[in-house]
């Protein structure tokens, strides 16, 4: 069915460190020269010196694998300094980390969505939140994107112990989740909050206190904003040493490889520092280029509506040198295709400004919101 709908995929190989490179468009096709705008390496740290320099060091120290999983003999010494670094970055107690984003949200919902418990999902959260809402024993509400009065009659309605999920930045929309108002719930019901922070690079950050009045799981990944590979959950102590004894994802698979662990712990280093700094706010002036005053997310949608044209969109984006790929049913609902672009600190002034001007005329492209390209000035080296 999905091939007879004209949506069976493949990859195309793209060969790049960065955001410019050379891509495989068909088989047998030579590859053509282009830039990437559909890479959640938010900061341009998967070729930062020192975090490849720490990837290379743990190589000529512990070899390509891990060999086991962490309780079995899998645990180095890199993976409980980068959990102790999430545990601070976070403000958290504790942190674990497991090989994937995707396993880190399957073991919280699996362990925490338990027998006697009801799981409160936002409908458009990530898939890994929704395949681990199937993986919950416990049963699940599915409320309406960002209806937090919903959510709340709902939680109230319930007489099971309360789960909310959210993602804080949808990853296919680049809104972001209103933390107060789910920290309100949260704490007027007693209930967990699991909060999603994957794409949350420039905010929004929890209200101040919030991790003292509500019971927190902070979810992350370690493939976009610190450019490695590999997922966390930073919680109370109690609650990550549950996932340790209980989380299927966690026993059961080999530990994440040593240089992916020393490069996510080096490019911690760098996103808490000023350089860090300077980087968030050099992609904060892209996105402010491209999406307008209002939209923090690197996330900027295109919404074109029909497949077939936000195909052709993307397609004609690729004749400019421009690889931004249409976002199609299954991942996104029918009628909203999309072309889904996403910046990183590791475009150029010119990069963007190029973008910004390919992307007149697409359907569903507000001209007005790429206006500032052509007179952006940046301060920070291009």
């Amino acid at each position: 069915m999905v091939g007879a709908a004209g949506q069976w995929r493949s990859p195309r190989e793209f060969d790049a460190a960065g955001p410019a490179g050379s891509l495989t468009v068909a088989p047998g096709a030579p590859p053509v020269d282009v830039v990437s705008f559909a890479s959640n390496d938010y900061l341009g740290l998967t070729v930062h010196p020192a975090v490849v320099a720490a990837a290379h060091d743990a190589l000529d120290r512990w070899g390509a694998g891990a060999g086991a999983s962490r309780l079995v003999t899998g645990s180095r010494p890199g993976h409980a300094a980068l959990e102790s670094a999430l545990a601070r970055w976070k403000g958290c107690e504790q942190a674990v980390v497991l090989p994937t984003g995707f396993a880190a949200n399957l073991s919280v919902l699996s362990v925490f969505g338990a027998e006697g418990a009801r799981v409160f999902s936002d409908e458009l959260n990530h898939a890994s939140i929704v395949d681990g809402c199937r993986m919950a024993r416990a049963p699940v509400a599915v409320y309406p994107h960002g209806d937090l009065d919903r959510l709340e009659s709902l939680v109230a309605d319930s007489p099971e112990r309360a789960v909310i999920v959210s993602d804080t930045v949808f990853s296919m929309d680049g809104d972001e989740a209103d933390l107060g108002g789910l920290v309100g719930v949260a704490e007027r019901h007693g209930a967990l909050l699991v909060l999603d922070e994957a794409h949350a690079v420039l905010g929004p950050e929890l209200p101040d206190g919030a991790l003292d009045a509500v019971d927190i799981l902070r979810v992350g990944t370690l493939s976009k904003t610190l450019g490695a590979l590999g997922g966390f959950v930073a919680g109370r102590s109690s609650f990550v040493e549950l996932l340790v004894n209980r989380a299927r994802p966690y026993i059961f698979t080999t530990a994440p490889s040593p240089a992916d662990t020393a490069a996510a712990l080096a490019a911690v280093g760098v996103v808490d520092s000023a350089e860090g700094d300077a980087l968030r706010a050099r992609l904060a002036a892209r996105v402010a280029v491209l999406a307008g005053p209002g939209h923090r997310s690197p996330i900027v949608p295109v919404v074109v509506g029909d497949e077939d044209r936000a195909v052709a969109a993307s397609a004609a984006l690729l004749d400019h040198g421009l690889w931004v790929p249409a976002i199609r049913p299954p991942t996104v609902p029918a009628g909203t295709s999309r072309l889904r672009v996403t910046l990183s600190a590791a475009h150029t002034h010119d990069q963007v400004r190029r973008l910004a001007v390919a992307l007149d005329g697409v359907p569903g492209w507000t001209p007005d919101r790429g206006a500032g390209a052509a007179r952006w000035g940046d301060p920070v080296a291009t």
